[in-house]
């Protein structure tokens, strides 16, 4: 071609900043028409160059946090948040950022993301004490966000789903609500009598207390990070309702509970410490030694289920908690990210035992706990999603 059309310019500008400029591109920094970049595209290209070039397998960063922080800054200038996301994660992937993630004002730089706060909660334990506020401010963004987008749901779906239980046809005497009584049965009153024979009675079953109890059990496992960020998130929100009484338990080879920190969710994710083995039955165990209204209470297990611990002993636990009426559900995954690595063997065992084993995305979630609450068939809620894990256990 004597004459680069506006498109063929433009092509090559693509391919050039996509191959990054070196000898073997076919491209160079010119093209026929004077220089491809301009200005922009040249920082551009400085930053991807930083990250995915020699220089960034050579370290392109830099080595100190100011480094760092400058090309935080400029990504952030060149590229939307989304694209920002990737590289800031390729970066703590590819040049071992974690360490520069201990100084504040680096920290300040991130776009936070559900990544960059699970990274935070993996290494808290070893964040000096003028790093962990401005750990929280960020953690508790990331969290804002995802209670502003599943918290209303979540809470339609559960007080929807709860609406009919709070109305009890068959009250004891103590809980029958003679307002409500009297002015249902007023055609029945008897004037021979001066009162009213009630053929039906109302009553407030247990509106005054809570309806259901939810007990979330999540392994602390490093595969299960984006998980617990949103059931932790959930728990809170399900906290927050008078219609439900909910405990959250972590573990990996002990057992922490999380309860009463339920009122933030950011003092959950921080009371988690991820990593570390995984003995699911002593978690198991602790949770149903909480449990006093078995037919009343959803045990939603978060865990790819690989037990460390005594898997026989697991097994006969779960089948006496659904024997019992404990509605057992075990998320293999509460994410955006698929299915995970999982035992299969084991989410099998728990199926056949009435415990419907399988992964589930957040947006979902409030509908699967709506369910689980009606005492649906949580298996089939789950099939008529679609909900089927494929991946080969490790």
């Amino acid at each position: 071609m004597t004459q680069n059309t506006a498109a063929e310019i433009e092509r090559l500008r693509r391919w050039r900043l996509v191959l990054g400029g070196g000898d073997a591109d076919g491209i160079g920094g010119e093209g026929p028409s004077g220089d491809l970049l301009s200005q922009i595209d040249l920082g551009m290209d400085g930053a991807l160059e930083a990250l995915y070039g020699e220089r960034g397998r050579r370290g392109g960063l830099g080595g100190s946090a100011p480094s760092v922080a400058r090309w935080l800054g400029d990504i952030r200038s060149y590229f939307p948040s989304s694209v920002v996301r990737v590289m800031q994660q390729d970066a703590l992937e590819r040049l071992n950022l974690h360490a520069m993630l201990l100084e504040p004002e680096l920290l300040e730089s991130f776009e936070p993301d559900l990544k960059l706060a699970t990274t935070l909660m993996a290494l808290k334990g070893v964040m000096p004490d003028h790093v962990k506020d401005t750990a929280r401010v960020v953690v508790r963004r990331v969290v804002a966000d995802l209670e502003a987008r599943l918290s209303e749901p979540m809470r339609q779906a559960v007080t929807g789903s709860l609406n009919r239980a709070s109305r009890n046809s068959r009250p004891r005497h103590q809980e029958i609500d003679w307002g409500r009584t009297i002015r249902a049965n007023l055609k029945h009153y008897q004037p021979q009598h001066r009162t009213v024979i009630p053929e039906r009675r109302l009553g407030y079953g247990r509106g005054r207390r809570s309806l259901r109890d939810v007990v979330l059990c999540l392994d602390q496992s490093g595969s299960m990070a984006s998980s617990i960020v949103y059931a932790g998130v959930f728990g809170a929100v399900m906290a927050s309702l008078s219609a439900v009484s909910t405990r959250l338990v972590a573990f990996d080879t002990s057992v922490v509970d999380l309860s009463e920190n339920l009122e933030d969710p950011v003092d959950v994710l921080f009371g988690i410490q991820l990593g570390g083995g995984t003995d699911i039955n002593r978690a198991v165990a602790y949770c149903e030694a909480h449990i006093t209204r078995p037919e009343d209470t959803v045990l939603v297990l978060v865990s790819d289920l690989i037990e460390g611990g005594d898997q026989g002993r697991l097994l006969r636990r779960v089948g006496n908690l659904v024997s019992s009426g404990v509605q057992v559900i075990s998320l293999l995954a509460l994410s955006d990210e698929g299915a995970p690595m999982y035992d299969h063997e084991m989410a099998a065992a728990f199926a056949a035992l009435g415990a419907p084993a399988f992964a589930c995305t957040p947006d979902l979630f409030p509908e699967l706990m709506a369910a689980a609450l009606q005492k649906q068939d949580v298996g089939q809620w789950a099939a008529a999603h679609d909900l089927v894990t494929t991946r080969k256990s490790r």
